[in-house]
């Protein structure tokens, strides 16, 4: 389902749509970029909030280190289940792989970007 409180959104910030039955596979790609997985709902207005400020700035979320995936967990439940989710937003960042840790609730874009920022420079991701 189309998400109509910020339709723009995955236009002027494109990411990946990705399924709970898809998110290991494209995991486990060799691939040495962060990956940050943005679970979000329709009509959620803490979701809302982040794209807002994700728009205001995207260059500043445009990291070549990273590959942005995202799903809408009321339509794939299953992707909550799995990661335990007690809220929305939350961004999980993984690397090779591994999960390195989570983002959850907006916190903000400088909080954000510097939580981002440092795990890029501690695995030494590369484009």
């Amino acid at each position: 389902m189309a998400d109509t409180s910020v339709p723009e959104f995955f236009q002027r910030f494109p990411m990946q749509r990705i399924v709970d039955q898809a998110l290991d596979a494209d995991l486990a790609m060799d691939d040495n970029r962060i990956v940050i997985l943005f679970l979000w709902g329709r009509d959620c207005p803490n979701c809302d909030i982040a794209k807002r400020q994700m728009l205001l700035t995207p260059e500043r979320f445009a990291w070549p280190e990273v590959r942005w995936l995202h799903d809408n967990v009321y339509d794939d439940p299953t992707m909550a289940t799995r990661f335990g989710l007690h809220g929305i937003p939350a961004f999980f960042l993984f690397h090779r792989g591994r999960k390195l840790g989570r983002i959850t609730s907006w916190p903000g874009t400088e909080p954000f970007v510097d939580a981002v920022a440092r795990q890029i420079a501690a695995t030494g991701a590369s484009a």
